[in-house]
């Protein structure tokens, strides 16, 4: 999962996002309802970890902000104890679900996957590790980095992850990307494969993409 974390309270931030980071997850902080709001557009979030009292922009403003823009990420708001309007606000803007400080780090986690189930992802996006696809926008990550792939390339690695842990053939993948355009005596299928794999795993150092001699490919679903 990925996730962000609003809060002006610096070293909150920064304990949630390592906690959240040594959990297995990615997250990143922002300190300001400003520019938590520019970060929250991110198609790639899971969830949101959104402190009420923020300068240049409160979070229920945020919030409500990103539902009236249709994003509809998931939202936990951060509150102060006792402060009941707040919650009220918070959940009438859109947000799921509300913290109160202090708070045990284990408690946020676990709310974070509850909201996650019971609101699920309907964008499309695929995720392998830190790998991620979204086909509506045509646009893939490896971690933070957006990946520049070519439309046949994009479609190549969508395969493998719409198939991750499992054999891919050539056959498949001629069926699915080439549509009958190329057949499987042409090396087209195992160039574009190589394409994906040098911008997928060697610019990163990863061993993601398998080839299985005389079967096809495989996209680990860890590495």
């Amino acid at each position: 999962m990925h996730y962000l974390v609003v809060d002006d309270e610096t070293r909150l931030t920064d304990l949630v996002v390592r906690y959240l980071t040594e959990s297995g997850h990615t997250a990143q902080g922002r300190y300001d309802g400003i520019s938590g709001l520019a970060a929250a557009r991110d198609p790639r979030l899971d969830g949101i970890v959104l402190d009420v009292m923020l300068p240049g922009m409160d979070g229920v403003e945020v919030c409500r902000t990103l539902r009236n823009a249709g994003v509809d990420v998931p939202v936990i708001l951060l509150t102060a104890r006792g402060a009941i309007s707040e919650r009220v606000a918070g959940l009438d803007a859109g947000a799921d679900d509300y913290l109160v400080k202090p708070f045990a780090m284990e408690e946020l986690l676990a709310r974070l996957r509850a909201i996650s189930r019971r609101r699920p992802d309907c964008s499309g996006r695929l995720r392998v590790s830190d790998l991620v696809l979204d086909p509506g926008q045509q646009r893939a990550w490896r971690g933070d980095t957006e990946l520049d792939l070519s439309r046949r390339e994009f479609a190549v690695l969508r395969v493998l992850m719409e198939n991750a842990g499992q054999v891919v053939t050539r056959l498949h993948l001629l069926d699915e990307v080439w549509d009958g355009e190329t057949d499987l005596r042409s090396n087209a299928i195992d160039v574009h494969v190589s394409k994906v794999r040098a911008k997928v795993d060697r610019a990163f150092g990863r061993t993601t993409i398998t080839t299985l001699r005389g079967r096809g490919y495989r996209l680990e679903t860890s590495s």
